[in-house]
């Protein structure tokens, strides 16, 4: 031990007031990402907790009076942060039969993922109405407009998944209510697609924006492309079939934080060991299975069912084990990540 302490101690102490502080005494790059994150792995069970929970809200609050009707998925590492994932927020959303949830905006982008609905709930972006089913995957890119409503019958549930965690590191946060519950209709429902969906566009028309002109991704479009590359049996042996969600126009991420995807596990498929540095979401569609995830001591296996979310954190080793045919949508923050030059992956066990 040096023979200086007190002084050090002392000259730490003054320094304090300066509003200074000697690096040499901190770390601040770890190692591994294990020391810096701090998300744990974690499953949200839909059916038997989540839904009643929400559910439960119905009748205490409205949708309108909420704004949006939301429980937020808090991961237990998190200490109420309100994060699902160190980098990301995720919270289930619930509108009843001719319910509103008024106009406004954000800086922060989003997505939905639709996880239960009948028909006749819809979402509005940038004045154009998209009619939501299970599975679709919708965005709400930085700064637009958008509200809900829900012309049916029975309640609709989807995930909500934002960068606000990102977002909130930079500080520049903006939220704005509409004046109006809804913002004006501006182009028909599904003119978004039907000018780009079909790997054509509008001659002499543009697009320069960073997220992608599609606000709606429809599940049966996406599940049929999954279902007719199978046919090829080339198996992703650390992800089955899987997916990305992209801007037409670029072939890059549908929105520029956020990465989203789905892929296809067939009967008895068991992925190989993956880490990756980016923090993702999972939302089962269809089939049942279980997420092996972690090692040596604190290794566990979770299962899931179609409509549970569960969150794996950054460079936590983890593999997917399906029971049938699965298919699951999941987002992550890997394109900010590619971005930023800092993603990686290790495919296979550490001693591989």
């Amino acid at each position: 031990m040096p023979d200086n302490q007190q002084e050090r101690a002392a000259y730490y102490a003054k320094i304090a007031k300066r509003d200074v502080s000697a690096l040499w005494t901190t770390r601040l790059v770890p190692p591994l990402p294990k020391d810096a994150v701090k998300a744990v792995p974690h499953l949200w069970d839909f059916e038997n907790v989540l839904r009643p929970t929400l559910f439960e809200a119905g009748p205490l609050i409205t949708a309108h009076e909420a704004n949006r009707r939301v429980l937020t998925l808090e991961n237990p590492g998190l200490g109420g942060s309100h994060r699902i994932l160190d980098s990301l927020y995720a919270g289930l959303q619930m509108l009843l039969p001719g319910e509103c949830a008024p106009a406004h905006k954000h800086s922060p982008s989003a997505l939905r993922f639709v996880i239960e609905g009948k028909g006749g709930g819809w979402t509005a972006v940038s004045g154009e109405k998209s009619y939501m089913n299970p599975g679709d995957f919708v965005i709400t890119p930085s700064d637009t407009w958008h509200d809900h409503g829900h012309d049916g019958d029975g309640p609709y549930f989807w995930m909500d998944g934002l960068d606000i965690p990102m977002v909130g590191i930079f500080g520049a946060m903006f939220f704005e209510n509409y004046p109006e519950d809804r913002a004006p209709l501006k182009r028909p429902s599904g003119d978004s697609l039907a000018r780009y969906g079909a790997n054509m566009r509008p001659v002499n028309e543009s697009w320069s924006k960073p997220e992608s002109p599609i606000f709606s991704y429809p599940y049966d479009r996406s599940r049929e492309a999954l279902e007719q590359l199978r046919k090829n049996n080339e198996w992703d042996p650390f992800a089955g079939l899987k997916l990305t969600y992209i801007d037409p126009t670029t072939g890059g991420s549908a929105m520029p934080t956020i990465s989203a995807f789905l892929q296809l596990l067939p009967k008895g498929f068991r992925t190989a060991v993956y880490q990756t540095t980016e923090n993702t979401v999972f939302s089962p569609v269809e089939g049942t299975g279980r997420l092996i995830v972690g090692e040596g001591e604190v290794r566990r296996t979770i299962a899931w069912k179609p409509r549970d979310i569960f969150a794996v954190p950054c460079w936590v080793p983890y593999s997917l084990e399906a029971d049938g045919d699965a298919v699951l949508f999941s987002y992550s923050d890997r394109v900010a990540q590619q971005k930023l030059g800092i993603w990686r992956e290790r495919r296979g066990n550490a001693g591989d």
